[in-house]
């Protein structure tokens, strides 16, 4: 039998905080248990955002934390060519269309419609509103018009049809530290027309993580439960490509004083500063929870 594969994959769009670093020793305590591999991938599809420096930081931040993983790296700023080759696969299969809408043509539509119903309009797990289908029924000639005209547009996936097309049940396998595993249903409809290719970039965080995990031979993935949602929406684009569905297993998350979770758009403080404020990686260890392992006797 193969050996399981882990994998770490943050964003070089800032520092490393303590969350980070609970999911990345959380991995390579898997890998230990399990006697597997460990991999660490930059996810810096966001070209705008992420950054050489910051990229250089992860690789100093996991070092200090006295973590080692395979080279090489994988990047997927490297890799657009494979993300462009599964999109054309789920084109292929029917049940995606361009949106040219803009965030405001968005946000103005959902105003609209919450106004003549006087409900709330329904919104995905993150808490975006639901796509209005506002480009979903577009004509052919309508489409091209537009695209050879160089108008910029994402790709969505039409949910109406590929729940007609792949019903289900849909639904994976979680595990536990101790090998255990349970089948969990999944609801990748409750995503509403989910963005899988963005107007900036060939691919999305949903596609290029399903297309990494598969040709990297991810056999476990261990993320944080903000993350969970998003595992319904990777199986339906798993069963969609013909990708084998890795275990999952969604961990607490590291919370600061008011109880919210850490993120790099808060502020939240950087393993960088902990360490400038002379921190030592035992301790950061310590604080969640990885304690040393036992030395054999002799």
């Amino acid at each position: 039998m193969t050996k399981p594969v882990f994998r770490f994959a943050p964003s070089p769009n800032g520092g490393l905080h303590l969350g980070h670093a609970y999911s990345a020793l959380l991995n390579a305590d898997f890998a230990r248990r399990f006697d597997g591999r460990l991999l660490l991938r930059i996810e810096d599809i966001d070209t705008t955002r992420c950054r050489p420096e910051f990229e250089q930081a992860i690789y100093e931040d996991l070092a200090w934390l006295g973590l080692a993983w395979e080279e090489p790296v994988r990047r997927q700023s490297e890799h657009f060519d494979d993300y462009r080759a599964a999109f054309r696969a789920l084109k292929g299969r029917g049940g995606v269309y361009p949106c040219f809408c803009s965030r405001k043509d968005i946000a103005e539509a959902v105003a609209c419609r919450e106004a003549e119903t006087g409900q709330p309009w329904p919104r995905d797990p993150d808490g975006a509103p639901f796509y209005p289908g506002l480009c979903r029924h577009l004509s052919e000639d309508e489409i091209e018009r537009r695209i050879t005209a160089g108008e910029l547009h994402a790709w969505r996936l039409d949910m109406g049809t590929l729940q007609k097309l792949l019903p289900g049940p849909h639904g994976y396998c979680r595990f536990d530290r101790e090998g255990g595993e349970e089948r969990v249903a999944a609801d990748p409809w409750r995503w509403g027309d989910a963005v899988i290719v963005r107007k900036d970039t060939p691919t999305s965080y949903h596609l290029s993580v399903v297309v990494d995990d598969a040709l990297q031979g991810v056999t476990h993935v261990v993320r944080g439960q903000d993350l969970e949602a998003a595992t319904d929406l990777h199986v339906l684009l798993q069963t969609l490509l013909g990708l084998l569905t890795p275990l999952y297993h969604h961990h607490g998350l590291v919370l600061d004083p008011e109880g919210d979770k850490l993120a790099k758009s808060r502020q939240s403080k950087s393993l960088a500063e902990l360490r400038a404020a002379g921190v030592t990686p035992q301790e950061v260890r310590q604080r969640l929870g990885f304690v040393p392992q036992p030395t054999p006797s002799t």
